[in-house]
């Protein structure tokens, strides 16, 4: 009689408190929560990898966790039967809740003085994971277990163990077993030995007390008793168990990203631009008035937000074009040049700094970008090769005034007359040497016939052909005469002067200098895959002459002294008032590069010029990237031939 009062009691409670409307309204969340979900739900936030020319990880993408996705074919046997023997014994056997289970746990926990056993089964610590927070109260159990049981019912017992693997949190930021192998061990799942693998389930019962990196021989201790059920209940042999527990593991802490800083983050940029274009967004340079612009950038911000969240959640394989053994040449020799200058700013940054951008004439796409001096800094530094906009100097000439010129009939041998100009420019060296050809004037980068030439073609002309190639911060008041010696409202980038020029090595055909050659999903689909078809800038013959004349630069002119021997190459420096930036822009049949150095906020810098570390860095650079080609002639320009 005292029970049945007690269950009337209970039972009067449940529904005159609430409870009862409570529930219902949890199992109905459930219902929806499950309902809604598909194979996706299971996958999100995947860690995305990069990997550079030769498919060596060059960066490592995640948000908020590092995951990453194993099919349920794909996981190794043993990691299968290790879950399931320690964490539900009766999971193939249970509709979701394991009564027996929750029973076993406690007497296990009294036996053994903690918790061995979960009391929850696979399908419920899934239900957690994905969809609730690890708060401890009697509501989110009651939801947790309605929505395993939906779980069951919507899907099989292998689908709900190969989520559960993918997603279970294996402490230090590792989610899913894939992300765990790589974490501790710096290999493929399929790579582990019987020891490792045992090892890590061990840590999913409880991430803080079987954390490897902190408490190493808790863990131990728990793989031992996970390999002991295995060969109680038969999956492994007697010889196996006793090879695996004598094995010794040695996990390593290997979450501290990849860093290389420059090529990281170029590679972001493009890898979002990437996943913009496989949306459809169209790219914009030019506008026809302010509210266009506005709209556009408006339109561009959000996305690029969106798509950028994604690149680091969407489990996506990079690959690039990016070549980590020129990278780091670009970078050292960048260092080197620069080694003198050590004042830094309020930041500790080098207040003297260089960008350079090597562009693969082949492809057409970014082999080595570096954006500023090395430095041990938190976090990434302002990548100067594609987010900085300065004044070019004589080094933009062959993009609006000399190859245009060439186009319209002017040749190598064409004279033309170095004299002053009333309201025009200085040259460089003060000196005006009358009439020359249009080869010498080109070779001492003579400011007055640049002038006058651009004058004759018009400044929207010229400009035109920055505008045909992308460059980004061009302004309706550059189409004036002072463009034509680098005179730039918001300046130009250098890895904007390097396709400029790899354009002209390119015989006129202008392609993206993107990095991204494809983009694949966590299930290798194609995404995206780069488009280099070139389009026309400038005219074939043009081209052959404006390079035939930069080769004079070189040899005779303010590169002298930067050539690379047998290699043929050709290139222009340009130096801004008051030696506040120094550009070196060249090129052979294999390789484009630019180089610039300057004061982040503009100055002067003594003894800057084009010539100078910038053509240092140039050659050197150069120099190295070329060991072991075979010399390539720059086909000749055909004389007598309208370009």
């Amino acid at each position: 009689m005292v029970l049945i009062v007690l269950v009337i009691a209970a039972v009067a409670y449940y529904y005159a408190g609430g409870y009862a409307a409570k529930i219902k309204e949890m199992k109905t969340e459930a219902v929806n929560l499950v309902a809604g979900a598909t194979r996706d739900t299971f996958r999100q936030d995947q860690t995305s990898i990069a990997y550079d020319c030769k498919g060596e990880t060059l960066s490592v993408l995640k948000g908020e966790k590092d995951a990453y996705y194993v099919e349920y074919d794909d996981i190794p046997i043993y990691i299968k039967q290790a879950i399931v023997s320690t964490e539900d014994k009766r999971f193939f056997k249970h509709k979701g809740l394991d009564y027996k289970g929750i029973l076993r746990a406690i007497v296990a926990m009294i036996r053994d003085g903690e918790v061995t056993q979960g009391g929850s089964t696979i399908t419920q610590q899934l239900a957690r994971t994905v969809f609730l927070s690890n708060e401890k109260t009697w509501e989110r159990k009651i939801e947790e277990m309605y929505i395993a049981v939906e779980l069951e019912a919507k899907y099989s017992k292998e689908d709900i163990l190969e989520f559960y693997i993918n997603n279970v949190y294996f402490a230090n930021g590792y989610y899913g077993i894939q992300a765990a192998a790589e974490g501790y061990f710096g290999v493929d799942v399929n790579h582990l030995s019987l020891s490792q693998m045992v090892y890590l389930c061990a840590i999913p019962n409880n991430p803080t007390m079987y954390n490897p990196l902190k408490k190493h021989d808790m863990t131990i201790k728990r793989r031992n008793r996970i390999l002991k059920t295995m060969l109680d209940d038969g999956v492994i042999s007697d010889a196996s168990y006793k090879s695996a527990k004598k094995e010794v593991i040695e996990p390593k802490d290997t979450a501290e990203p990849i860093k290389n800083d420059y090529a990281q983050t170029y590679t972001y940029y493009c890898a979002t631009r990437a996943l913009m274009e496989s949306q459809g967004f169209q790219f914009k340079t030019t506008f026809k008035d302010d509210t266009e612009k506005k709209k556009y950038q408006d339109e561009y911000d959000e996305l690029y937000s969106e798509c950028n969240k994604k690149l680091f959640t969407g489990g996506y394989r990079i690959y690039t074009s990016i070549d980590l053994t020129a990278q780091n040449a670009l970078q050292d020799t960048l260092n080197q040049q620069l080694a003198g200058f050590t004042e830094t700013n309020e930041e500790n940054i080098y207040s003297l700094q260089g960008a350079a951008v090597c562009i693969d004439n082949t492809t057409g796409m970014v082999r080595a970008i570096v954006g500023g001096r090395s430095q041990d800094l938190d976090g990434y530094t302002l990548n100067r090769a594609y987010q900085s906009f300065r004044q070019p100097g004589s080094a933009i000439k062959p993009l609006i005034v000399y190859t245009p010129a060439l186009e319209k009939g002017y040749t190598a041998d064409t004279v033309v007359v170095d004299e002053p100009i009333e309201g025009g420019p200085v040259n460089g060296d003060g000196v005006y040497s009358g009439a020359m050809s249009l080869r010498q004037a080109v070779a001492v980068s003579k400011n007055t016939v640049a002038w006058k030439i651009f004058d004759e073609l018009t400044p929207e002309y010229g400009i035109s052909f920055l505008e045909a190639m992308d460059f980004s911060k061009l302004d309706k008041n550059d189409k004036r005469l002072p463009a034509s010696i680098g005179g730039f409202t918001n300046g130009v980038s250098p890895l904007e002067m390097a396709k400029g020029y790899a354009t002209i090595a390119n015989n006129g055909g202008y392609r993206n200098p993107t990095c991204i050659e494809k983009i694949t999903n966590a299930q290798g689909e194609e995404i995206y895959k780069a488009d280099q078809t070139a389009t026309v800038i400038y005219k074939e013959n043009a081209c052959r002459q404006m390079t035939d004349i930069l080769q004079s630069v070189i040899t005779s002119g303010t590169g002298r002294g930067y050539s690379l021997g047998s290699m043929p190459c050709a290139g222009k420096t340009g130096t801004t008032n008051d030696n506040k930036d120094g550009w070196f822009v060249g090129y052979t049949p294999y390789y484009t590069t630019s180089v610039w150095v300057g004061y982040d906020i503009p100055k002067e810098v003594p003894g800057l010029g084009g010539g100078t570390y910038p053509g240092r860095i140039w050659h050197d650079f150069m120099v190295k990237i070329h060991e072991g080609l075979d010399p390539v002639n720059f086909v000749s320009p055909v004389s007598g031939e309208t370009p």
